[in-house]
C-alpha cells in the first residue's frame, strides 16, 4: 500500500519538483519526482544525448570513522575495502548468513572516513546493521543533512566543469571535494545510468542552489524516476528489492565480478563475512538459477512478476524487472531462470495475460556502457 502523502518524508528538493512541474509518486517512503512535463520517453532519450539531472536524497549517505573501519565493514560485506586507496570508490554488499542480499551500496574511501551510499528503502535497517555488526569498531555516522544529485550522461562533464573545471579529471568510479561555484561539495564520477556522470553530495541548505545551477547548464534538464528505472535496466544494472534480495545470493544474481580474488577461497583475506561458506561453494559449484538479460523481437513489454517457461510451457524462472528499452527500441528485462537455460541465445517465453511471449537470454548491458575510464 503507498503511504498516504502526509506520511510521506521529502528531499530538500521538493519544492524545485513541483515548481517544474514534476509528477510526484511515493517511492521509498519518499514523495518522488516519476517524471517531468517532458514525458520519461524524453528525459530517456536526454540524459543518453546529453545530461539529466536527478535528485537522488532519498538514500543513505553515512560516514564509518575510526581507523579501523576499513577492516570493520570489510567483515560485512564480499569486497576488498581494505585495499581501496583514497578517493577510489568500489560497489558492494551486504550479505545475511544464507548469503542473500541485504543490500547493494556504494563504498567510497576518504582521508578521514570511510563514506557509504545505501538504498532509500533499506537505509534504516542498513544502519542498524552497520551499528550492531561494526559499531563497536568503528563510528557509524548518519549524515541525513547532506543531499544527493546525480548528474548523468554523456555531456555531464561539460556542464559540472563551468562549475569547477578540475571535475574533468576524475575518471570512473573515483571521487574528490570540489568547490562547485562557490557551494562545496563531495562527489564521486559514478552513477546508475550507464552513462558517464557524477553523484554529488550536497549539505541541504545549499542542495536547490546548486540544482538550479545545474539546471542553468544548456545540456541539463531535469530526470524523474520513470528514467532513472529504464536507464538503468538498459544498462543491465540491478535494482534492490526486484532484481537482488534476500533470497538471491551474489552468485545467482551475477555479481560475482564484485566479489575480488582477495576475498575469494584461496584468496589472502578469503571469506569472513556472512554467508561466506555458502557464497563460496557456489562459486565453486555454481548455483541452480542464474539472473540473466532477456530481449523480446515482439513489440509487448514484458514486466516484473512474469513466469518464464519453456518450449514445453514448464515454468523455468520469473522477469524481475522489463519495460522497452527506448535506446535499443525492444522490450527489454532482468530475471532468473534454471541454469540450464542461462546461456546467451536461450529461446525462453514469457507469460503475459496468458499470452507466450518469446524471449531470448542476452548479454547485458543491453545499451553500451559509456563510462569516462581515462
Amino acid at each position: 500500500m503507498s503511504a498516504p502523502a502526509a506520511d510521506l518524508k521529502k528531499t530538500p528538493l521538493h519544492a524545485l519538483h513541483v515548481e517544474l512541474g514534476a509528477k510526484m509518486v511515493p517511492f521509498g517512503g519518499y514523495d518522488m519526482p516519476v517524471q517531468y512535463k517532458a514525458g520519461i520517453l524524453a528525459e530517456h532519450k536526454h540524459t543518453r544525448t546529453a545530461a539529466g539531472l536527478f535528485d537522488v536524497s532519498h538514500m543513505g549517505q553515512l560516514r564509518l570513522v575510526g581507523a579501523d573501519a576499513g577492516a570493520a565493514l570489510e567483515s560485512i560485506v564480499p569486497v576488498d575495502i581494505i585495499d581501496l586507496p583514497v578517493y577510489k570508490q568500489r560497489y558492494a554488499l551486504f550479505t545475511n548468513e544464507q548469503g542473500g542480499i541485504l543490500d547493494d551500496l556504494m563504498v567510497c574511501r576518504r582521508p578521514d572516513d570511510i563514506f557509504v551510499v545505501v538504498n532509500a528503502a533499506c537505509k534504516e535497517q542498513d544502519t542498524a546493521h552497520l551499528q550492531a555488526k561494526i559499531g563497536s569498531r568503528c563510528e557509524v555516522i548518519p549524515t541525513p543533512e547532506r543531499a544527493l544529485l546525480a548528474l548523468q550522461g554523456p555531456q555531464a562533464v561539460t556542464a559540472l566543469a563551468r562549475l569547477n573545471p578540475e571535475v574533468a579529471k576524475l575518471t570512473f568510479m573515483t571521487g574528490g571535494f570540489f568547490n562547485l561555484d562557490g557551494i562545496e561539495t563531495f562527489l564521486t564520477r559514478s552513477g546508475y545510468t550507464g552513462e558517464d556522470g557524477f553523484e554529488i553530495s550536497v549539505h541541504n541548505d545549499q542542495a536547490v542552489e546548486l540544482a538550479r545551477k545545474l539546471l542553468a547548464q544548456p545540456e541539463v534538464m531535469p530526470i524523474g524516476l520513470g528514467a532513472r528505472d529504464t536507464l538503468r535496466l538498459e544498462a543491465g544494472l540491478c535494482l534492490y528489492g526486484h532484481d537482488i534480495d534476500t533470497s538471491t545470493t551474489p552468485v545467482e544474481g551475477a555479481l560475482t565480478w564484485a566479489i575480488q580474488k582477495v576475498r575469494r577461497a584461496g584468496g589472502a583475506r578469503a571469506g569472513g563475512y556472512p554467508g561466506a561458506d555458502i557464497v563460496n561453494e557456489q562459486l565453486a559449484n555454481g548455483v541452480q538459477r542464474k539472473r540473466v538479460g532477456l530481449i523480446s523481437a515482439e513489440r509487448m513489454p514484458v514486466r516484473e512478476g512474469a513466469k518464464l517457461v519453456n518450449a514445453d510451457g514448464t515454468e523455468i524462472g520469473v522477469v524481475t524487472s522489463g519495460s522497452l528499452g527506448p535506446t535499443v527500441n525492444q522490450p527489454v528485462a532482468l530475471g532468473y531462470v534454471q541454469t540450464a537455460y542461462a546461456p546467451q541465445g536461450t529461446e525462453v517465453f514469457a507469460l503475459v495475460r496468458d499470452k507466450r511471449v518469446a524471449m531470448t537470454v542476452a548479454a547485458t548491458p543491453f545499451a553500451p556502457h559509456r563510462y569516462f575510464r581515462g
